[in-house]
């Protein structure tokens, strides 16, 4: 079992910054990668960026790249996410993932974490 947690949402106008943390707990040893996801009301799911957990690769949905920086610390087995030049459509539920095999669904999920931004 994986355990995630989610911080760092939060209220800001359009084109401040914030940062995501999710800290991993329990088998982390068992974690390939991460990944961030959002939902914004009335919308599904979307990706929104990965990261490998031992090589650090990253990869972006175009929507956010550019602009988000996902990071790791293996040592506190925590990720974040710098946002950056936020949009007020950013606005959503962010979610991290944890993915226990490549090309495989995200095994593990935080609660979410609210990111509103205003115009």
């Amino acid at each position: 079992q994986v355990q995630l947690v989610e911080s760092g949402g939060g209220l800001v106008q359009a084109g401040g910054s914030l940062r995501l943390s999710c800290a991993a707990s329990g088998r982390t040893f068992s974690i390939y990668a991460m990944g961030w996801f959002r939902q914004a009301p009335g919308k599904e799911r979307e990706f929104v960026a990965v990261i490998t957990w031992s090589g650090g690769n990253t990869y972006y949905a175009d929507s956010v790249k550019g602009r988000f920086t996902f990071s790791r610390d293996n040592a506190k087995n925590t990720v974040y996410l710098q946002m950056n030049s936020l949009k007020p459509e950013d606005t959503a539920v962010y979610y991290c993932a944890a993915q226990l095999r490549p090309g495989h669904v995200y095994d593990y999920w935080g609660q979410g974490t609210q990111v509103t931004v205003s115009s």
